[in-house]
């Protein structure tokens, strides 16, 4: 699987879990020369706090492109780890 965004590869692996039709690759997946910082946070029901990465490719950002949970609930401990993608991002 891979996410790309802006004709670049953001992520790549062939280890995702998907959880409500989102593909989330391992973290260690993910290529960090595209990612930058965002302070935005959301609350899911199940799975717990969600936190945020912007995406930043050739000048152009995609706020809040990336979420994981860094301290999941434990019926979603699956996610644990792993960032999945929206906004905008094609996966794979």
């Amino acid at each position: 699987m891979q996410a790309i965004w802006k004709g670049v590869v953001i992520a790549e692996s062939d280890d995702t879990v998907l959880v409500e039709g989102n593909h989330y690759f391992p973290e260690s997946a993910l290529n960090r020369s595209y990612v930058t910082f965002s302070n935005h946070r959301s609350t899911c029901a199940w799975k717990g706090q969600a936190h945020y990465y912007s995406l930043l490719v050739d000048g152009e950002l995609n706020p809040n492109a990336v979420w994981y949970y860094p301290d999941p609930k434990p019926e979603a401990e699956a996610v644990r780890g792993r960032v999945a993608f929206w906004s905008g991002v094609q996966v794979r």
